[in-house]
């Protein structure tokens, strides 16, 4: 059984003195589990990287009990933690590499910290840049890299001193897709292999769905939504945490694009969530058949979340008028479906037409 090795209690971060106080983490309360990959996504201003920086102590708690791996770090002295935080291994969006070190000097830095002799810091060098894929670039330069390239670099670095923990802020923000990726990918790794706990800061979505076993979901400094990546994907409940996979997803047509499928698309039109529950996709497109009706798809999108297939799908559906009522009532007991009101869509398409011809005159 996993245990927890962050936990938050009530934990709340403030900014200067009333009346101007910043209120950047809000009653946070929370565990978080020795071995996994937990995302914290919000946007700018959230606290999300807030919150990362208490864990290591790099900002003190304000009020609220926060331990990690059994140390008291809300109650802790800059001394005590200077002990600590060599378990605590943290990446950053801009890399923070020394531009006039070599990569082998910048891996090396956090073991000269901690007194390591020479022999062995050259031993743990070669062994963390073989690990990242950097072996040949040993002697190069941070200038001499690819952006990829130095967030590898400073994986390794932060991974020297064998911490436990990995705090990841923004670190692939800088990144193009491909890039990101294979950063991803190196994290991965680090998680499957040495075991390190890896708490992830980001604003991307996507790198949560591909990476993460749990996401926290912050506004305002507030935790407005926590749990298991696919759950939240699928069921979102707070309105900022529908924006994210909404912005993610694309998967349902606004209703522009609504309006214009209409038009060109006889039938009622329903969207259909495709969720990896016990009814499956083949499930459900089956209820038409079975109710003797015509539906093709005329619009979404699916992707894979932990191996399993999320999205949705929009029919024009044609047929019996009783039998779409039929399928529209089985399908909403088996996972739901939305039916998007033609008479609605026509009239919002001929306010945004006439808007258009007021705005040329």
């Amino acid at each position: 059984m996993a245990r927890p090795i962050i936990t938050f209690d009530g934990v709340h971060k403030v900014f200067g003195e009333l009346p101007k106080a910043v209120h950047a983490v809000d009653d946070v309360s929370l565990s978080i589990d020795a071995g996994e990959i937990f995302g914290v996504i919000g946007f700018s201003g959230a606290g999300k990287s807030t919150l990362v920086r208490l864990i290591n102590g790099l900002e003190p708690v304000t009020s609220g009990s926060l331990v990690v791996d059994g140390h008291p770090v809300s109650a802790m002295t800059d001394k005590q933690l200077r002990a600590v935080r060599p378990d605590i291994g943290m990446i950053f969006q801009q890399f923070n590499l020394f531009g006039s070190k070599t990569i082998a000097e910048n891996v090396a830095y956090p073991l000269r910290l901690a007194k390591w002799d020479k022999v062995r810091r050259a031993e743990r060098v070669a062994e963390l840049l073989a690990f990242v894929g950097l072996t040949e670039k040993a002697d190069a330069y941070p200038s001499q890299l690819s952006g990829g390239q130095k967030q590898r670099v400073g994986i390794a670095r932060a991974l020297a001193t064998n911490p436990k923990i990995l705090l990841a802020d923004e670190c692939t923000s800088a990144l193009d897709p491909q890039t990101t990726r294979e950063v991803l990918d190196v994290l991965r790794r680090v998680n499957d292999e040495l075991g390190v706990t890896i708490v992830l800061i980001t604003h991307e979505m996507d790198v949560v769905r591909y990476l993460c076993d749990r996401v926290l979901i912050m506004e305002n400094g507030k935790a407005v939504e926590l749990g298991d990546v696919y759950q939240v994907f699928a069921r979102p409940e707070a309105p900022v945490t529908q924006r994210f996979v909404a912005a993610t997803m694309r998967d349902k047509p606004s209703p522009e694009a609504l309006g214009r499928l209409a038009a060109s698309h006889p039938g009622r039109l329903l969207t259909v969530p495709i969720v990896d529950d016990a009814h499956t996709d083949a499930e459900r497109a089956a209820v038409f058949v079975r109710h003797g009706l015509e539906a093709r798809v005329i619009y979404g999108g699916i992707i894979e979340i932990s191996e399993r297939p999320y999205g949705s799908l929009t029919y024009a559906v044609t047929g019996d008028e009783a039998a779409v009522d039929a399928a529209v009532a089985e399908l909403a007991r088996s996972g739901g479906v939305t039916e998007h009101d033609r008479a609605t869509l026509a009239a919002a398409s001929g306010a945004k037409a006439q808007q258009a011809q007021e705005g040329q005159r």
